[in-house]
């Protein structure tokens, strides 16, 4: 696998697999979700487009995972992909150019993520309520320290 930076002829993949993937961080969740496609996501869009952006391919793009400062904003594996070390060698990659301490936001009932961060060292810091457009999600802030 191959990590690299995210170049503008990358973005019909990214909004592929976020549309094959977003629903999937909130399928434990007690209500149900409409996903609205990235390239419609106002919000979401910008947070991705000021962070710096990795792609992890091996012969087709199978991920990819954003950082803005020391907080991760994206990480998704495209559903073919996932159990391969996808999610795992992209958080390894935001984790190298993070500084002192790195952050991220999960819904809480996204187990999978949210046993990848434990671990990797991530602890988690409080609990918030977010939203995906007007439905509130129950999620938290987990922290690591980097050496």
């Amino acid at each position: 696998m191959k990590i690299r930076a995210l170049t503008n002829h990358d973005w019909p993949v990214i909004f592929d697999i976020y549309a094959k993937s977003k629903l999937d961080e909130l399928q434990n969740e007690s209500q149900d979700f409409m996903l609205v496609p990235l390239e419609h996501d106002t919000q979401r869009l910008t947070e991705l487009e000021e962070s710096d952006v990795y792609i992890c391919e091996h012969g087709k793009v199978m991920g990819f995972g954003a950082i803005f400062k020391n907080e991760i904003r994206a990480l998704f594996v495209h559903p073919n992909y996932r159990g391969c070390g996808v999610g795992q060698t992209l958080l390894e990659k935001l984790q190298s150019v993070g500084q002192r301490t790195i952050s991220l936001n999960v819904a809480n009932s996204n187990s999978t993520a949210i046993n990848l961060y434990v671990k990797n060292g991530f602890r988690f810091e409080k609990e918030f309520t977010a939203n995906y457009h007007g439905i509130p999600v129950k999620a938290s802030t987990m922290t690591k320290r980097l050496s």
